[in-house]
């Protein structure tokens, strides 16, 4: 049997958001509630717990107390609903508690269930306890898959291989569940040459699924492989594995990126007949694909048909949609559109405005994007990074430096740490060299040094670059140079040099060392 894994790595990786919380919440009630809908039930009570702070554990006594009965599948349903709506803290507090109750019999789904919360909410070494003291009898095939998701969410390949062994000794591997989690990790590394044998083991203990099959085309599709992609499904219809939309959203991916537009328009149909009320992010997809193949007519059908299946829309459907709208060339409608998302959602998800914020910039269209900005501002919704660097955009293609140099300011202060963009550092340095702006050169470093961290030997090269269009001497940069840990190159001390024949510039109150 199996024996006691190999001990901690990294914490379990984060998961797609998905929708809006309190929809999903209400949505959840009242389907837990039934047909009876003003009957109180624990469903209801814990699915109430929205901050965390609060205690299902609590909830669960006074139930009793009160005179009622827990059972085990009510229970269950309740900690899977939880985990559907991201209440990790809660679906565990409901799993520990279970895990004290006598009259309750826990199985190995159970406390694979509860050892993939420990892992979501403390982590890998905690997870690998909780697996550690296990009765021997409860370290069966779940509770083993579970660890080993844990494993590949961690990109732990080699506890995850370690324990596909130890698997395979026991006889837990008569389902494609574990390969298809190794597959994820292979291809999330980035390990494609791990693929082949582990599709061989696969077919000697059991069969490819569904799963196996949309992973495998994901892999030909990321090397625009249209051949090895069309074997992938012809396999499907052999073995009588049933495609599903996701299948055919990859497949039209591939023939977008190819230029294959009829296989993509016959392979978008297949695709929306498997869509259905119950696929809800299959929709998004189903847009933006149409989007691609320049089907404004099916974009509107398929955008009414989403807002009859669903009494809301979230913001990620708003966004695809303006976006779809947006590249098929339809502003109003955009417009329209962003005016209705502002009428119902109470989100200010900057995502969207910025939307339509660079449409205007890319139409050249600047005091239609100022007027819009100062209007989302007013309304409460707050600028993001994307925002201001829409913006620095903008007033860089106006030469507008000044503005472009507060907006980059600005935008470097929405995030904690900035990820060097040197296409925008190169962009406002050409602007500033031809504008002969020695001024406007010191700023930016010193917006680049003291708010984002990051100066190189090219950056003090294109500020000496506009020392020497501007005529100017340019001010201790050796000096600063050394002081920021930066190298002077052949360059840096040929444009030295050809400053300091020049006259001395008057940017003292900018000087990048002084602030």
């Amino acid at each position: 049997m199996l024996r006691r894994p190999i001990q901690a790595a990294a914490a379990a990786a984060t998961r797609r958001l998905a929708g809006n919380s309190r929809v999903e919440a209400a949505a959840v009630q009242e389907e837990m509630g039934g047909c009876s809908r003003g009957r109180d039930t624990l469903g209801k009570r814990l699915l109430a717990l929205t901050y965390t702070k609060r205690s299902a554990v609590v909830e669960m006594r006074k139930w009793k107390e009160e005179g009622n009965t827990i059972r085990k599948y009510e229970l269950n349903r309740i900690v899977r609903e939880l985990r559907k709506l991201k209440r990790f803290k809660h679906a565990l507090e409901v799993c520990e508690w279970m895990q004290t109750q006598e009259d309750i019999k826990l199985l190995p789904g159970d406390y694979a269930v509860h050892l993939d919360l420990i892992a979501k909410l403390r982590g890998l070494n905690s997870a690998e306890k909780f697996f550690e003291d296990l009765p021997e009898e409860m370290r069966k095939q779940p509770t083993c898959s579970a660890l080993l998701h844990t494993y590949v969410q961690s990109n732990a390949y080699a506890k995850a291989e370690a324990l596909m062994d130890r698997m395979l000794e026991c006889g837990f591997l008569r389902s494609p569940l574990p390969y298809n989690h190794m597959l994820s990790l292979y291809i999330s590394l980035g390990q494609l040459h791990k693929v082949p044998q582990l599709l061989n083991d696969l077919k000697t203990n059991t069969s490819p699924d569904l799963v196996t099959y949309n992973m495998l085309l994901s892999v030909y599709a990321s090397r625009n492989s249209v051949e090895a992609a069309e074997k992938v499904l012809l396999k499907m219809e052999k073995t009588k594995v049933e495609p599903d939309w996701l299948t055919y959203s990859t497949l039209t991916s591939l023939y977008i990126k190819g230029g294959l537009n009829e296989k993509a328009v016959s392979s978008l149909k297949e695709m929306e007949k498997r869509v259905s009320q119950k696929t809800r992010a299959a929709y998004s997809s189903l847009l933006s694909l149409l989007t691609y193949v320049g089907d404004k007519d099916g974009v509107r059908r398929i955008w009414i048909k989403l807002k009859y299946l669903y009494h809301k829309l979230n913001d990620a459907e708003y966004n695809c949609m303006v976006s779809s709208l947006i590249k098929l060339g339809e502003l109003d409608e955009a417009e329209k559109l962003y005016a209705e998302w502002e009428s119902v959602s109470p989100t200010g998800d900057t995502r969207i405005p910025n939307l339509l914020l660079a449409a205007y910039i890319n139409k050249g269209q600047w005091q239609m994007a100022e007027v819009f900005y100062e209007g989302i501002v007013k309304k409460g919704i707050k600028p993001s990074y994307t925002t201001f660097e829409l913006l620095t955009r903008c007033y860089l293609k106006q030469r507008r430096n000044k503005e472009a140099l507060d907006c980059f300011e600005r935008a470097i202060d929405c995030v904690k740490k900035w990820e060097p963009d040197d296409k925008i550092i190169i962009e406002m340095f050409k602007n500033l060299n031809e504008d002969c702006d020695v001024e406007g050169g010191e700023n930016l470093l010193v917006i680049l040094r003291k708010k984002a961290g990051y100066v190189t030997t090219e950056i003090y090269n294109m500020l000496l670059r506009v020392y020497v269009r501007a005529g100017k001497v340019s001010l201790v940069v050796a000096e600063r140079m050394r002081e920021d840990k930066v190298e002077l190159d052949e360059e840096t001390i040929g444009l030295i040099r050809l400053t300091s024949k020049m006259c001395i510039a008057d940017v003292s109150s900018c000087l990048s060392h002084r602030t």
